[in-house]
């Protein structure tokens, strides 16, 4: 971290710091979001920018945070197992688990996995916000612009991991639970389907005209659903019952154990801010005809919502266009300083150059072993604003395997150091120098090297 970097570096810190320790958790759309994002619009105010607050209804268990649910209708599903079979009243209950699964099953793949925001009708809603400033050069007048993004909200604490002390066997532990729970789920689904397709055709069949082969078809289902029910009787509260209730458990719904998400990601937020205001001290070093823009995005652990809503939102205008988009997500483990080129659940590639830019910029600041990683589940910010046109790279310092800390209580800010979180921001201001390098190649605006350059030369020649 250069030098002249330390007083923002020291007030990003105290920004992970205020968020982790003082407002604590803030889950989509609770009053700890509202309290976080309030809390940075008056810190633009403090430094003259005028903040924008953008309100818009989320649905916090849609997505990632209603995973329990599916435990719970895999539990409701291996009960209905049990129930005697062959009538009216047990076709029913048991095509009721069979949709009830295939439904939860859909709306896994839809909102959980691709963030699509179809189902969020059907869930509570509750109020989150962007809340934004932007810094224009002193004439007012830009070609381009550079979001600097990261989301004020945390996620539910993960008991399985929250719970794991990690040995030898690193993340095992975790996903030995989790899988044992996704076999689990699947295994009541396949049961009720069987169950219900299997007792349809006994009941639909006309026992009163059969001729032989019929009957004999009509027996072996008879017989092959009463072995599988016997079976069921030892299966369901042997495995189907203890391995939904391991997804039951994955996201902890009570508040007050959520993260308090002093890395992700009061580090993203503390980051974006402390460049913005670098940029504001210190004019010169502000890219020419730049506008920075300092997002504070609601509701990323509910989906992306907060930046799904804000491309939804200004589709069309000014704000997104020629513009850059570097979204910095958790930065605090020093050993892990990383771009991330891409969500492959999101089917989305991310700039090509902002990736090769933060490789170089990495180095520049004395990262020995830049990573450049895909992030392999799930999403980040830079997706929505991607689809949006914008040439958009997430950054982060964070160990890419699972740890005890990610997405639990005890992601706080003792974990680690001002020096880290400088660092990160030592990397984001190079590469805004980059941008706008190339920006000024493109005969759209100069660097703010070249500026001082060229004053300095009609210095010389008066």
């Amino acid at each position: 971290m250069r030098k002249e970097l330390k007083p923002y570096a020291d007030e990003a810190f105290g920004i992970v710091e205020t968020a982790a320790n003082e407002i604590g958790s803030r889950l989509p759309g609770s009053d700890g979001e509202k309290k976080f994002a309030d809390y940075m619009a008056g810190k633009l105010e403090d430094i003259g920018i005028k903040p924008v607050k953008e309100k818009f209804p989320v649905s916090p268990r849609a997505s990632i945070g209603g995973i329990p649910y599916a435990g719970w209708v895999g539990i409701f599903t291996g009960l209905t197992l049990l129930l005697p079979f062959g009538n009216g009243w047990s076709v029913g209950i048991h095509g009721l688990a069979f949709f009830a699964c295939l439904a939860t099953m859909v709306w896994l793949v839809c909102s959980v996995f691709l963030y699509k925001t179809w189902f969020d009708p059907f869930f509570k809603q509750e109020i989150s916000q962007n809340v934004y400033g932007e810094l224009l050069p002193k004439d007012g007048k830009y070609d381009y612009t550079i979001i600097l993004s990261g989301h004020t909200d945390t996620s539910w604490n993960w008991k399985h991991s929250a719970t794991t002390k990690y040995g030898k066997l690193g993340p095992v532990p975790v996903f030995a639970k989790m899988g044992f729970g996704i076999v689990a789920f699947l295994f009541a689904f396949a049961s009720s389907a069987a169950l219900f397709f299997g007792e349809l055709q006994w009941i639909l069949t006309d026992t009163n005209e059969m001729v032989e082969d019929q009957l004999i078809s009509y027996l072996n289902i008879i017989n092959g659903l009463s072995n599988f029910s016997v079976a069921l009787f030892f299966l369901v509260p042997l495995f189907i019952i203890p391995g939904c209730f391991m997804v039951t458990m994955w996201a902890d719904k009570n508040p007050r154990t959520a993260s308090p998400g002093a890395m992700d990601n009061a580090t993203g937020i503390g980051i974006a801010y402390a460049a913005t205001k670098y940029f504001k001290e210190n004019p010169d070093k502000m890219p020419a005809k730049c506008r920075i823009i300092n997002f504070n995005c609601g509701a990323e652990e509910a989906g992306l919502r907060g930046s799904i809503e804000f491309t939804r939102r200004h589709k069309g205008e000014k704000i997104l266009e020629n513009c850059w988009n570097i979204n910095i997500d958790s930065v605090a483990d020093k050993d892990f300083f990383e771009v991330v080129h891409g969500d492959v659940w999101q089917f989305t590639r991310f700039d090509a150059d902002l990736e090769k830019w933060f490789l170089e910029a990495m180095s520049e600041a004395g990262i020995e072993k830049p990573g450049n990683i895909v992030n392999p589940v799930g999403g980040c910010d830079s997706t929505p604003l991607t689809k949006a046109g914008v040439k958009s790279i997430t950054f982060a310092a964070q160990d890419p395997v699972l740890t005890h800390y990610y997405h639990t209580c005890h992601d706080r800010a003792e974990r680690f150091d001002a020096e880290t979180v400088g660092t990160g921001l030592d990397v984001v201001l190079r590469v805004v120098d980059k941008i706008a390098a190339a920006e000024a190649a493109k005969g759209g605006a100069a660097t703010p090297e070249v500026v001082l350059e060229a004053e300095a030369e009609a210095k010389e020649e008066k």
